[in-house]
């Protein structure tokens, strides 16, 4: 499964045409696409990363569901999250299980 974004493009494209580009085509292009670290686990690495900045906006919600998508389920998710907060912090992983909720509502284990 190959990634492409054009989220870049469609938000900054005329503002910032070379930030939409690195955007679009070298990190969701090139780096998400290289196949040295399954999608499933660029996934969770990518939320890990985001929730230990204390980044609990969109682009968190956006990665978990790519998580969801790419096939790490709640469970997993839970448990990512849980072993993160000892380490990124308590605070963080409670405004990460917020949008992990909202992204897995409605799913049994």
């Amino acid at each position: 499964m190959a990634v492409k974004q054009t989220a870049g493009r469609d938000a900054l494209g005329e503002f910032a045409p070379e930030f939409a580009h690195f955007n679009d085509d070298i990190l969701f292009g090139e780096n998400w696409n290289n196949e040295d670290i399954d999608l499933k686990t660029r996934s969770l690495i990518t939320v890990t990363a985001l929730i230990a900045q204390g980044m609990t906006d969109s682009s968190l919600k956006f990665h978990i569901l790519n998580a969801k998508n790419y096939g790490v389920s709640r469970k997993e998710m839970a448990a990512v999250i849980t072993h993160v907060a000892f380490y990124a912090g308590w605070p963080k992983a409670w405004a990460a299980f917020r949008l992990a909720k909202e992204v897995y509502e409605g799913e049994a284990e």
